[in-house]
């Protein structure tokens, strides 16, 4: 089995890429039958990112502090858990954004597409789904549109929906809403175009981040799933994605 190991930069993940590739050899990517990845959950989405051109699957290993999208480190019989893992294929976001100088970015998000004000004073967002208004003025500190697999993350802390990973559909959750007092988020059918406004950008700027790409001084943005450009991670079969994300929903911690 071909494998292209990639670490972060910590200490603990590069000593364990260089036992592995001792073990099991080393080829670039771009011959690689699977890509492994060692770190956390932060190094996990910059590897699909990076990698996402060339459409080969990722196996993680958790040395870092988070690993929800991560499986055991452990140096024996890499390859065969590789050939028994289950594949869970994630779809992106796709985020497009306007600033206050009229220029456009765009950027993909695994987890979750998010606006957050830039200063103490509220943002005040309109709220558009297909282009129909739903909401004329949320007054939040932000709100955010998440994936399945990005719900257990920053969604869940800002109370949102856990999704179950084969749903096909998004949460979309405000952060601290003011008004409407009584809203508290949608679950979205996965082809939802969603269209958020700021409506005082200059007195109440607020920033757009996909992942961990951040446009600051927005002044629209548009969130979409990005179907085409999916991405396979592997899982143990004793702990795949769809069994975590379940059983996150009876967490006691």
């Amino acid at each position: 089995m071909r494998l292209a190991f990639v670490a972060s930069e910590t200490s603990v993940a590069q000593q364990a890429r260089r036992k592995l590739v001792e073990r099991y050899g080393d080829v670039p990517a771009a011959e690689a039958e699977v890509i492994v990845a060692l770190g956390g959950d932060g190094f996990m989405l910059r590897t699909l990112h990076a990698h996402r051109a060339i459409a080969l699957p990722v196996y993680g290993m958790k040395l870092g502090r988070v690993g929800f999208l991560m499986n055991k480190h452990h140096l024996e019989e890499l390859p065969d858990r590789i050939a028994r893992a289950h594949a869970a294929e994630l779809f992106p976001l796709e985020m497009e954004a306007v600033d206050s100088d009229g220029q456009t970015r765009q950027a993909l998000a695994f987890n979750e597409v998010s606006l957050l004000r830039q200063t103490n004073q509220a943002a005040h967002v309109e709220v558009k789904l297909n282009g129909i208004v739903k909401l004329q003025n949320l007054v939040c500190d932000g709100i955010l549109v998440s994936t399945p697999a990005g719900s257990t993350a920053y969604n869940l802390s800002a109370h949102g929906p856990i999704l179950p990973l084969d749903a096909n559909v998004l949460a979309l959750t405000p952060i601290s809403p003011f008004r409407p007092r009584r809203w508290r988020g949608a679950i979205l059918p996965h082809r939802t175009l969603v269209s958020l406004r700021v409506l005082d950008p200059g007195k109440r700027p607020v920033s757009a981040t996909a992942d961990f790409l951040e446009v600051r001084n927005v002044r629209s943005v548009e969130v979409r799933q990005a179907r085409e450009q999916g991405v396979r991670l592997l899982f143990d079969p004793e702990h795949n994605l769809e069994q975590r994300i379940l059983d996150e929903q009876f967490a006691q911690d």
